[in-house]
């Protein structure tokens, strides 16, 4: 819907709008072998005493070794040693590219000495048991940068020390590019965003379509080129998203258009974004036992600015690229933190199709697509109201003014009246917008008022157009008309007229 709301707004402006997957991270295990029990399993079916352990693994080091080399060798390079830990490697790989240009094919290798995990030999004088244990260490990791023909640039992580546990990059960005490319659709992609697209409506149809099996194919071909040790274990990789991020951009046509509102909508963001907010961006309610990081955060870059808003591993953010394109961007770090309904399988073996948290597995994607892309819109539709004020100004000229209903009058509503304020803020809790709000969840927060009481403040409010009811319950919910109106009358009144009454007071 704030979509809609601001394109509408700036048709002449806006160039187009797309949402795509943008940067992922994405880890490789092997079942058998990636955690402790399985690893020690296995060397007990091929009867290696436990504690000979790192004689077993150095072969498999040695292998990975022969690998790199034997791939730089193929593709005529060097294998690039990095000694120091704050050595960017996306700027050595730029400088490369330019040189190389940007066919297909292995572009470097980078090696460093890297914290790892791996297994500690022990045994159990209690149980008598000898067995693994988790343990950190430090081994030769590889980073084979490469662009591939449908993913782009892309880089595989490899730890030369058992279990090996893969970390692969890709940018969904490079992905869309090569299917627009296929599709001879003509396009111009600067950096990691569409600053043109011939057909926008086809490309947001092809960025909906992302084929997790055939992505899976990927990743399992990567692992074989670049991880081969892994055939020994006679299992396949498992893959699990370690990070991603899902961007709706809106291109506008001339950097000027996006200028006259930015700023708006920056301090909109910084200013009225509170955490029952964030939590309801993110299809979330906040309660008391949540304990998880919240809050908002103002950056100034060499890009620009940035507004980032964050609740636990999730993070929401607003900033520009190129003074071209706004950018909403929501960022994962732990699918679980999102509930969706899909079956669950017990320990038992019986199955159930109920609310569960997500799972860490690339299957989840096309579901958390869904998830990510409805944030960004919540978030865009939240600043959208505030950002033409005269959006508002007839809506709150109408919110004043009384009611008629068989022959009685219900008053209006008045911002500046403390017990209207006090009840806009309550029914714009994000909590409400999720679930709907009832008589008794409204007296919760609304100290000192009955049950009657409360049923008539819900009569005015659906006289003004500002609730609804849902069908034969007795729960309302925010009209569109209501969201508009109470979010571009409480942000104008802390924006506008509390600062500057403060200022005129301190003059």
């Amino acid at each position: 819907m704030g979509i809609e709301l601001l394109t509408e707004r700036h048709k002449d402006q806006i160039a187009g709008v797309l949402g795509c997957w943008d940067r992922m991270l994405v880890f490789g295990t092997l079942p058998k072998i990636c955690y402790a029990e399985g690893m020690t399993s296995l060397l007990y079916e091929r009867k290696i005493r436990i504690f000979d352990y790192p004689r077993f693994a150095e072969p498999f080091r040695d292998q990975l070794r022969e690998n790199a080399e034997r791939l730089a060798a193929a593709s005529g390079i060097e294998i690039e040693f990095l000694r120091k830990r704050n050595v960017r490697k996306e700027d050595r790989v730029k400088e490369i590219l330019s040189k190389r240009g940007e066919q297909p094919g292995l572009v470097c290798i980078f090696s460093a000495m890297e914290p790892c995990s791996t297994y500690k030999p022990w045994h159990d004088k209690q149980s008598g048991k000898t067995y693994l244990r988790p343990d950190d260490g430090k081994c030769l990791h590889y980073y084979f940068y490469f662009v591939d023909d449908e993913l782009g640039l892309c880089y595989v992580r490899v730890p030369t020390w058992l279990p090996c546990r893969l970390q692969i990059y890709f940018n969904g960005h490079n992905w869309l590019a090569a299917r627009l490319r296929k599709q001879k659709i003509s396009y111009k992609l600067v950096d990691n965003a569409f600053a043109e697209i011939a057909n926008w409506t086809r490309a947001q149809q092809i960025a909906d379509g992302w084929e997790i099996k055939r992505l899976h194919g990927k990743l399992d071909q990567f692992a074989q080129t670049y991880c081969p040790i892994h055939r020994a274990f006679g299992v396949a990789y498992h893959w699990s998203v370690d990070q991603c991020e899902y961007a709706t951009d809106i291109v506008f046509r001339r950097q000027t258009d996006l200028g006259a509102i930015y700023g708006n909508l920056t301090r909109t963001a910084i200013h009225t974004v509170k955490p029952d907010n964030i939590a309801t961006f993110l299809g979330r309610k906040l309660n008391a036992q949540y304990e998880g990081e919240m809050g908002n955060r103002f950056n100034i870059r060499i890009e620009g600015t940035r507004i980032k808003h964050t609740m636990g591993p999730v993070s929401l953010k607003l900033y520009d690229k190129f003074g071209l394109i706004l950018r909403i961007e929501t960022t994962v770090n732990d699918l679980t933190f999102f509930k969706h309904y899909r079956e669950v399988e017990h320990r038992d073996g019986t199955r159930e199709t109920k609310w569960a948290s997500m799972q860490k597995t690339i299957y989840s994607l096309p579901a958390l697509r869904e998830l990510l892309e409805a944030a960004n819109r919540r978030y865009l539709e939240f600043l959208s109201t505030i950002e033409d004020p005269r959006n508002g100004r007839d809506k709150l000229d109408k919110l004043s003014q009384p009611v008629r209903q068989q022959g009685r009058s219900y008053p209006g509503f008045n911002l500046f009246d403390s017990d209207d304020e006090a009840l806009f803020r309550v029914i714009a809790r994000g909590e409400f917008n999720i679930s709907g709000m009832q008589n008794k969840t409204l007296r919760r927060f609304l100290r000192g008022k009955n049950s009657g009481q409360v049923s008539r403040l819900l009569k005015r409010l659906r006289l003004h157009g500002l609730i609804k009811k849902v069908g034969h319950a007795y729960k309302y919910y925010l009209t569109r008309l209501g969201k508009d109106v109470i979010a571009t009358g409480l942000k104008l009144k802390e924006l506008v007229v509390i600062p500057q009454l403060a200022c005129g007071h301190l003059a």
